[in-house]
């Protein structure tokens, strides 16, 4: 057997006359022995066989070689492959490439797997002596082992029932010099500051550094002690040149001590934290115990669960809220002031107190003063106002009636959230509202439930404890504007809550404890109903406000927004004034929508310049512009009022349109092309669209239909008999079949409709796309002073649509005489005020038929 040294050999090692040619290899599973290192390992019952003991009576020395992958048992895969693992020898040969990498094997007791072939081990082990060997009492033996020397299994001699191999031995390759010095000194350093942190560095650690005979021994035995995991550890016992040695051994130092310095960060905030807590549990106890010694108050705890419990007592609380906020207080009283959860019981137990469970005002109905409250705030509205004082009078007389939940729908700015305000004020009670619009979230209904960080009540609850009665109007701003998401859907939230029926047990999802909304009036307000789901739409009554006229808009600055704003800017009377004519211009040209905040916003603008001029003038002179000024304080106009024109030519119709500034007058125009087809312009959607569709295929069929009249109508030719000696008879033809074509099936037709870059829909504009179509393919004019709508169906009948009232308005404003609408609409010209109404003729109509004899210009 040769060996390999080459240089300086360390002292102690174990002389090669000692050491045998072959030895039993036992693989272990975790970090290998190194040279000079003393420690036991463990053999189970089943892995301490009979060969081993009879081979270990007779020798005393054995090998221990490290495994490469990590499952032992059946069909056990290997992990992958080491890939650049060599030995590290001078002058040695390299290890075989394709060798498996060891990931993460566990203890100690897992040595000498069954099933192990010498391809599973590494070649390169450590050579030990069995000091001692120890039977346990469960059958397993202790093998003190004590390891010698440095080797490689050159070959495998036997491999059953036990591994044998001859061995070829190493010894540490070393020259003394200054850089190895350095190298020593480096790790003992590192050694004494890891063993402020690290307990394997101790003192006897140290000791045994001291004493190390070789350099090379010193490095082995720090290795030991950092328990390196398996490829890091045949890597290192590979090395034999031992300066290699020590600088792998400093990177694993440094990492060790880059990880003790985290892990002791992490335990001393640990512990600073635990320090903390036991030092405020400490004092506080020591200040109770000072506080009963000296006789005074009870401690902030104490007066903490007196105040709840007494807030429970009084409370009212029901049966089933009550048992909950008691169990809640026995629970928070074994609770440590110090821990979170303490503030999270606490805080839930003060919403459980704080709410009015029993607690509401009397309603206090007048008619004859509510009714003069709301002539007083608001001009116009009739209808709503009329609804309204209906409901007061209901509560007069039956107070504890419950279950209506009003929904008031309409424009911007027409006064809803202020009749709401109106009613809270006419019965007495408390007003509170919160906007649903953009809400996504049902936790804002129902409330977050306790497991969350932050939990609290829904807005229903939250409103309660602020008004703090039982029975407020409660208004749901923007209930057509209300979300959905993945976090749920309020809307349906809303269903229980607007529930007569439901919301008697109402169960926000924070106090898990029914609460009686019943008592609640709530007030819904929306601008568009059709984006109301319809089951919320279903549990409200709804009241329909339509905008105001402009008469309206004229007597509400008047009396409303002209003195509010004077006082806003500290204008008076004598120094603001705005003419009836003025007031019209504004409303016509500035502020066209329904409500009137565009207007009041108008009219501040022009008290703005008025206090311009007034502190800018030396004399004090009143501001009072006249139309002819309008456009140089506010600009532009940004509306311009469509007149009727007259007269009008063939293909070419007013209609009436509803607007969100409320209604219009609508030019349906047509032209006729070359070609064949239908062209519709003017962006118009979907059901617009179809409506065009369906009042060319109507026209189309009326003109063929007409055509075939008039072909049965036609006289047939007549033979005439010649009389004797007079020339061959002439017929006399009937007239040509052909000169009554069928014009649009001749012709493509353009339609459109101005502006063009509005947006318009609806099925209102059909019955006035149809007269266009009829009107150019007769070459018939339509009566300038005559306007329409009304939805048209496949066969001619004229149906009913919707904003009669503006639609009758904007026709009043252009000066049209005449209005042509669906019969089923003539009950709604009742809610246009007569004075706008006279002057004008109204003539419902049922078919298509009599749209054509009132419009068509007689010749």
């Amino acid at each position: 057997m040769a060996t390999k040294d080459k240089k300086n050999k360390t002292k102690g090692e174990a002389k090669l006359g000692e050491i045998p040619s072959e030895v039993v290899i036992i693989p272990i599973v975790n970090s290998p022995i190194f040279p000079g290192m003393i420690a036991p390992i463990i053999l189970s019952e089943d892995k301490y066989t009979p060969e081993l003991d009879a081979y270990l009576a007779k020798n005393n020395y054995v090998a221990l070689n490290l495994v490469k992958f990590k499952d032992f048992g059946e069909g056990q895969e290997v992990l992958h492959e080491m890939g650049e693992e060599q030995i590290s020898y001078e002058d040695d040969e390299e290890e075989e490439e394709g060798e498996e990498e060891y990931v993460g094997l566990s203890s100690a007791a897992d040595i000498s797997p069954k099933g192990i072939t010498p391809k599973d081990i590494y070649k390169v082990g450590v050579l030990c002596k069995v000091i001692k060997k120890l039977k346990l009492p469960d059958g397993s033996v202790n093998l003190l082992v004590h390891g010698m020397r440095r080797y490689r299994a050159v070959e495998y001699v036997v491999d059953s029932p036990l591994l044998i191999a001859k061995t070829e031995v190493f010894s540490d390759i070393h020259e003394p010099d200054e850089e190895l010095d350095a190298y020593t000194r480096s790790v003992i350093n590192q050694v004494k500051k890891l063993s402020e942190i690290n307990p394997y560095f101790n003192e006897e650690m140290k000791l045994a550094m001291l004493n190390s005979p070789s350099p090379g021994s010193l490095a082995d035995l720090v290795a030991f002690a950092l328990s390196l995991d398996v490829p890091e550890a045949q890597d290192f016992l590979e090395t034999l040149i031992v300066k290699k040695r020590f600088a792998k051994l400093l990177v694993y130092l440094k990492r060790e001590k880059d990880v003790a310095d985290i892990q002791k960060k992490i335990t001393d905030e640990v512990n600073d934290k635990v320090n903390k807590y036991q030092r405020e549990y400490f004092l506080r106890e020591q200040l109770k115990v000072i506080r009963s010694e000296l006789g005074m108050d009870e401690d902030e705890k104490a007066k903490d669960m007196k105040k709840i419990l007494e807030g429970i007592e009084q409370g009212h609380l029901p049966e089933d809220a009550k048992k909950a906020a008691l169990e809640e207080l026995e629970r928070l009283e074994s609770i440590p002031d110090s821990s979170p959860e303490y503030n999270v019981t606490r805080t839930y137990l003060n919403w459980m107190v704080q709410l009015p469970w029993n607690k509401m005002t009397d309603d206090k109905v007048d008619i004859e003063s509510a009714k003069k409250m709301l002539e007083k705030d608001h001009y116009g509205l009739e209808k709503p106002k009329e609804r309204i004082m209906e409901f007061l009078a209901v509560r007069k007389l039956k107070p504890e009636y419950d279950g209506t939940i009003l929904c008031l729908a309409g424009p911007p700015g027409v006064g809803k959230t202020s009749l709401g305000h109106s009613i809270a004020k006419a019965l007495g009670r408390k007003f509170y509202r919160f906007s649903l619009g953009g809400m996504k979230d049902e936790a804002e209904i129902k409330g977050h439930r306790r497991t969350y960080v932050g939990a609290m009540p829904g807005k229903i609850i939250q409103a309660l404890k602020r008004v703090e009665v039982i029975n407020p109007v409660i208004m749901l701003d923007e209930i057509d504007k209300i979300g959905k998401s993945y976090q749920g859907d309020p809307a349906s939230s809303l269903l229980e809550v607007l529930d007569p029926e439901q919301n008697k047990t109402f169960i926000d999802n924070y106090l898990d404890v029914p609460f009686d909304l019943s008592k609640v009036l709530f007030i819904a307000t929306a601008n568009n109903i059709g984006e109301i789901p319809e089951a919320l739409l279903d549990r409200m009554e709804l009241i329909e406000l339509s905008g105001y006229t402009i008469e309206e808009k004229v007597s509400i600055s008047t009396k409303w927004v002209i003195p509010k704003q004077l006082k806003k800017h500290g204008l008076t009377a004598k120094e603001f004034s705005l003419s009836n004519a003025v007031l019209k211009a504004l409303v016509s040209d500035y502020a066209r929508e329904p409500g009137v905040r565009v207007m009041e916003q108008t009219i501040a603008k022009l008290c703005r310049r008025a206090a311009l001029e007034k502190v800018s003038s030396k004399r004090a002179k009143k501001f009072s512009p006249a139309v002819g000024d309008l456009e140089k304080i506010l600009g532009p106009k940004r509306f311009e009022t469509d007149m009727a024109q007259k007269p009008l030519q063939p293909g070419i119709v007013t209609g009436l349109a509803w607007t969100s500034f409320g209604g219009d007058i609508l030019f349906v125009e047509s032209i006729p092309l070359k070609g064949k087809g239908f062209k519709l312009t003017g962006q118009l959607g979907d059901v617009m669209g179809e409506s065009a569709n369906l009042a060319y295929s109507y026209v189309k069929k009326v003109l063929q239909s007409q055509i075939e009249a008039d072909h049965k109508k036609l006289p047939k030719a007549k033979k005439v008999t010649a009389k004797k000696g007079a020339a061959a008879p002439v017929a006399i033809p009937a007239p040509n079949p052909e000169e009554a074509t069928d014009f649009l099936a001749t012709h493509e037709i353009h339609l459109h409709l101005p502006a063009g870059a509005t947006p318009k829909d609806g099925p209102s504009a059909g019955v006035t796309m149809a007269l266009a179509l009829y009107s150019l393919a007769t070459n018939q004019m339509v009566r300038g002073d005559v306007a329409m709508t009304g939805e048209l169906s496949l066969t001619g009948k004229v149906l009913p649509v919707g904003g009669i009232k503006e639609k009758v308005l904007a026709a009043k404003r252009a000066g049209i005489k005449t209005i042509i609408l669906p019969w089923q609409n003539e009950k709604d010209l009742k809610e246009v005020p007569e004075r706008h109404r006279k002057g004008m003729k109204f003539y419902p109509v049922k078919h298509f038929d009599e749209v054509l004899g009132i419009a068509l210009k007689r010749k």
